[in-house]
């Protein structure tokens, strides 16, 4: 009887909200791999569907769009790599070196520990154009206060934008990261944390 219908009950333990955001999780965690290959691009909503085991239909009960997922899952991403590097730069020496040697290495180690994570955040949301340049530019952006942050305590190099310098030694990592996931040889991740210390200490110190 429709009257009494209640969305909220239980359906085979689970409350409308729980199946909503189970079928959320679903469909992130298939566009986690198929965004990452075989890309963004070439996914259909018929694929992730299938691969989440859900109906077309309640795609669009979790999402409005293939963008608006991707934008989810970039920013979930994001969010975890500053984490991880905030973690990382709590307990080191506090010597301008010691932060940029822990902050690069805790990105690299976490944004390679799984390439699908770094397909996503580094190839894959340039590739999916104008729809996705704001979220972009606000993963930059905290990234360049983050690194800002760490660099406060200690002098600058004269005639210098703090700003600046933090987004163009990002970009500086970003592809570097990009050339070890497309490159026919990747560089060793030893050697790519090594170079993007130099690049950091070179612009950062005074």
């Amino acid at each position: 009887m429709l009257d009494g219908w209640n969305v909220n009950r239980s359906y085979r333990g689970m409350t409308a909200e729980q199946r909503l955001a189970d079928r959320r999780e679903r469909l992130m965690s298939a566009a986690y791999t198929l965004y990452a290959k075989p890309g963004f691009a070439v996914t259909t909503i018929e694929r992730l569907c299938s691969e989440a085991r859900i109906s077309n239909r309640a795609f669009y009960e979790c999402f409005g769009s293939q963008e608006e997922l991707l934008q989810a899952l970039h920013e979930r991403c994001v969010e975890e790599s500053l984490a991880a590097v905030s973690k990382a730069l709590q307990d080191v020496p506090d010597t301008l070196e010691a932060r940029v040697r822990a902050g690069v290495r805790a990105y690299v180690e976490f944004a390679t520990a799984d390439w699908r994570r770094a397909r996503i955040m580094h190839v894959e949301v340039r590739r999916s154009g104008d729809v996705l340049m704001m979220s972009r530019q606000r993963a930059i952006d905290s990234f360049a206060r983050l690194v800002e942050e760490a660099w406060a305590d200690f002098p600058e190099p004269p005639g210098v934008n703090r700003r600046l310098v933090a987004l163009g030694v990002i970009g500086a990592l970003q592809e570097l990261l990009i050339e070890w996931l497309l490159a026919k040889e990747a560089p060793d991740l030893d050697e790519l944390v090594g170079v993007a210390v130099h690049l950091f200490l070179r612009a950062l110190a005074p």
